[in-house]
């Protein structure tokens, strides 16, 4: 893991410049795009004041986990703002605009106000003579943003891991570890002890930890004994159940029961994961936050995610958007696709054939074929696949996607195109209104189908 104070030679914007001249800059200033540990970082984060900020004036929320991070953030910030508090709320990365990382009280930061926050870090980082990544440079901007706004609640979502996470320079008030899996076996670890003790390094004494899955590894108990956590744990402090699961899928007229040691809610269904919603609320609950029943109704009622089991109707065409790119995660995709499969065929006439196409591309550093393999084995009719190279230094060649495919699926299901953009339009033109158009396999993915799409909107 390199601290390199290694960078290129790249002349600085200024005030003036576009936030992309801005983005651009800040990916080319450090050696490599990801590179742990928290020494340059916590020198410009002092330099700024964030790190007193926060801990003076703001209830913090810091979500780790391998899986459900996003909508984990995105039901706690819609719960405390739907109380009255202003609510900052950080998460990465984005699927079409790098704005949707930022948002106070459900707002996108605007241009403006990020390539100011930018130009702050720009200079404190020269100040310090050190080189920032981009996703330390971009986290520290947001954290002086929501300083600079005093917000009274910080939701933070950690990157990758959690204690050399930047997100980490932040004393949690509050810890959630939504669940731990195998993934980015290249900077975490392969197993789920080392894992576990990555993102277990969120933890700060004496804090609230909502953990949620119901088995835990050795390595994050031992984090919870030696800063005398108070663990809450899925399955055992807290747990829900639907009435109906195979008519309760993503419907605003659904309900679900909430159940902890002191209260039993019955509550509107949310269009989002509800382990993930239940892992939220359990942490809204276990906070000091006045934040009550109505409240949390009416966020539940409107929270969204984009990309996040996503569906929408868009060019007269049905369409399901899932960031699935690991085992966890494509198993969940599966088990909510499954249901809505027979809701979908159930609307259908008499004798109206349907199936799915799948939209499909992937990172070089996930394990693509293991993510096919559950996708060709869960016993639905996904007749095509259109692939593409994603647009990012760390996409699959369309040699790595095709390899990975040819074990599992047959040549004439498999439709290649050069970009997403061309096989966006691909699958538009060769489905039906009938159909259902998976994409899932990367954030990138998604962002770029989905810019696509507006396009043709």
């Amino acid at each position: 893991m390199s601290s390199s104070n290694h960078a290129t030679t790249v002349t600085s914007p200024t005030a003036q410049s576009s936030l992309t001249t801005w983005l651009d800059y800040m990916q080319q200033i450090h050696v490599s795009a990801i590179d742990m540990g928290l020494s340059r970082v916590l020198p410009v984060a002092n330099y700024l004041g964030v790190v007193q900020s926060a801990k003076d004036d703001a209830f913090v929320f810091t979500v780790a986990g391998t899986n459900g991070k996003g909508s984990t953030t995105a039901v706690i910030s819609d719960m405390c703002r739907a109380a009255g508090y202003k609510t900052a709320l950080y998460q990465s990365p984005h699927l079409v605009d790098f704005n949707e990382r930022v948002r106070i009280d459900g707002q996108m930061a605007s241009d403006q106000t990020l390539i100011a926050a930018f130009e702050k870090v720009e200079q404190a980082r020269l100040a310090c003579g050190l080189t920032l990544s981009f996703f330390e440079i971009t986290t520290l901007a947001a954290l002086l943003i929501f300083a600079e706004a005093d917000c009274d609640v910080w939701v933070l979502e950690v990157g990758l891991g959690g204690r050399l996470d930047v997100t980490n320079i932040i004393d949690a008030d509050l810890a959630v570890i939504t669940n731990i899996g195998i993934d980015h076996v290249d900077w975490l670890g392969d197993n789920v002890d080392a894992i576990g003790f990555e993102k277990a390094g969120i933890l700060r004494d004496g804090i609230p930890l909502i953990f949620g899955a119901t088995d835990m590894p050795a390595s994050v108990q031992q984090k919870i004994d030696d800063h005398n956590v108070v663990c809450y744990q899925a399955g055992r402090d807290f747990s829900y159940r639907v009435p109906d699961i195979e008519t309760n899928i993503i419907t605003s007229a659904a309900t679900w029961q909430y159940s902890n040691a002191a209260i039993t809610l019955q509550l509107p269904r949310p269009k989002l994961s509800l382990v993930n919603t239940a892992n939220a609320l359990s942490a809204v609950l276990a906070s000091p936050l006045d934040i009550g029943i109505d409240a949390i109704k009416t966020a539940l009622q409107t929270v969204k995610l984009a990309g996040r089991f996503d569906y929408r109707q868009m060019v007269d065409r049905q369409w399901l958007f899932d960031v699935a790119h690991n085992e966890q995660g494509v198993t969940f995709l599966l088990n909510q696709l499954k249901p809505l499969w027979q809701q979908h065929l159930a609307v259908l006439n008499d004798g109206q054939m349907a199936s799915i196409k799948l939209l499909f591309s992937m990172l070089a550093d996930k394990d693509i074929e293991m993510v096919v393999e559950h996708l060709t084995q869960a016993k639905l009719p996904i007749t095509d696949w259109y692939i593409a190279e994603i647009d990012h230094p760390r996409a699959a060649s369309m040699e790595e996607l095709q390899t990975a495919l040819a074990a599992y699926v047959e040549d004439t299901a498999i439709h290649v195109y050069t970009d997403l953009q061309q096989a966006t339009q691909a699958v538009i033109e060769d489905s039906g209104a009938q159909d259902l158009i998976v994409v899932c396999g990367s954030f990138h993915t998604i962002g770029e189908a989905l810019t696509t799409l507006d396009v043709n909107e």
